[in-house]
């Protein structure tokens, strides 16, 4: 299947393309749209620093508390593919309109759970809506910018992992003051304030002649997404738990692979898997959600481990990595066009990778909080440095499938997380020094990180809009 067939534009064709002038309302709807996904990032962890309450409340094992974190990344994982085609084909405003409805209904009935298992259902409900959010509302940030979206896309993207650091804390201070039932009702007024905004403010978005869902491969890319990242989740606890999943999740991606090749109209083609940059940009969407979603959620747990810091401080480690990305991020949206996506992409990877050597290897008789939150600084720099160009390196391969190209590389990063904190979980829960398995960790996930730079290379470097 060439390129053509599914409309992938070459650097070359992109500056020809006709492009929509910026919409009336854009700045609105931006506010509308983004403020539904940093709802949909932060609740990934927010839950977090409430783990104890609840299995207090609930009367619940700690295991069935922490599902509450697992399946909802889960969840996303399965949603964010499937709402990026669902959008692309029925209109990304109807598709995020349903996806506020179940994330706002979810919560609502995740504040009234009465029990852990029913808590852990309506958490996989609440993922569903909270993963369709940003395949649909990227397209619709993009169609609403016109031929501004390049800058547009890469502020809105940024504001994902802004929210997944900030979670915690806000957790923290709800709890504190209040209930963890207040997590989840918070949600229901912004949810049924954002459902009539949009509904009111998001035109008709673009949609592709309605075609004959591929459920078959729909259902086999489910099949091995979710067993792949459920055995991943039991690395620790059982080995025979860990192993079944797998086999089954291997089973699933042949039976994927060869339906995708033959069926007329396959769910994700494979150009989008493994095309022109399309392959190295998975790849690196894979291990950028291991670096700043994975280990960087474990950075707290580091402290504690290895520099006996309380859990406050610890917390507020993240502060400092959330604080370089916003203050990057948007200068970063600004250089798009002169410096392209490679350079801010070669940078901020680098700079990720400095910061975790700095967290690995601390010199002697050195301040622990003050070394690690100068080295969570530099990884929020370099995180701030690299996603807007690496959320647009993919979307100008193919900008007729904004949606599907969002979902995909949501869905990559989720599983590069799950993969990082499930192994090194497993590591350093068998390990005699937990902290120094961790340091470790940091340092071989640099090396990989560094190993996949000349990928960077790989994929076409468009200045300008696209």
């Amino acid at each position: 299947m060439g390129n053509r067939s599914i409309g992938v534009a070459t650097p070359a064709d992109i500056p020809t393309r006709a492009v929509p002038e910026p919409l009336p309302r854009r700045h609105i709807v931006f506010a509308v749209v983004g403020i539904a996904l940093f709802m949909a990032s932060m609740d990934q962890t927010i839950v977090a620093t409430s783990l104890n309450a609840i299995q207090t409340d609930l009367g619940a094992e700690l295991t069935w508390s922490a599902w509450t974190i697992t399946v909802y990344a889960l969840g996303q994982i399965i949603a964010m593919p499937i709402a990026g085609k669902l959008g692309d084909h029925f209109g990304r405003k109807r598709v995020f309109l349903v996806a506020v409805g179940v994330f706002t209904a979810a919560s609502l009935a995740c504040g009234f759970a009465g029990n852990i298992y029913v808590l852990v259902a309506l958490r996989a409900v609440q993922a569903l809506g909270g993963g369709a959010f940003m395949p649909s509302a990227t397209g619709i940030i993009a169609e609403q910018y016109g031929r501004q979206r390049d800058r547009a896309v890469g502020m809105f993207t940024s504001i994902f992992p802004i929210g997944g650091i900030l979670g915690p804390i806000l957790g923290g201070v709800v709890v504190t003051y209040s209930s963890w039932r207040m997590i989840f009702f918070i949600n229901v007024p912004i949810g049924v304030v954002l459902l009539i905004l949009g509904w009111r403010l998001i035109g008709e978005t673009a949609r592709k002649p309605a075609e004959r869902m591929d459920l078959r491969g729909l259902a086999l890319l489910t099949t091995v997404m979710l067993s792949s990242m459920y055995g991943l989740t039991n690395l620790d606890d059982n080995l025979l738990w860990f192993l079944v999943p797998e086999v089954v999740a291997m089973v699933g991606a042949v039976l994927f692979v060869r339906h995708t090749m033959r069926a007329r109209a396959p769910f994700i083609p494979l150009q989008l898997l493994r095309g022109r940059g399309f392959g190295a940009m998975n790849v690196l969407n894979l291990l950028f959600g291991g670096a700043a979603i994975g280990f960087g959620a474990l950075v707290p747990l580091y402290a504690e481990e290895r520099f006996h810091l309380d859990p406050l401080a610890a917390g507020t480690l993240l502060t400092a990595r959330g604080a370089g990305v916003i203050l990057v991020a948007a200068l970063a949206v600004l250089t798009l066009r002169r410096f392209g996506c490679r350079v801010p992409m070669v940078v901020g990877f680098a700079l990720i990778v400095t910061g975790f050597l700095l967290m690995a290897a601390p010199p002697p008789n050195t301040n622990g909080y003050l070394w690690l939150m100068m080295a969570a600084g530099v990884t929020g720099i370099g995180m701030g440095v690299s996603v807007p160009a690496s959320n647009n390196a993919g979307l100008q391969l193919a900008p007729d499938q904004l949606s599907s190209i969002a979902g995909l590389r949501g869905m990559f990063r989720q599983s590069g997380a799950i993969i990082a904190v499930s192994v090194m979980t497993a590591v350093a829960a068998n390990s005699a020094s937990p902290a120094m398995a961790q340091a470790h960790g940091f340092v071989v996930l640099s090396v990989l990180m560094l190993a996949a730079l000349p990928l960077i290379f790989r994929v076409p470097d468009h200045r300008g809009r696209w």
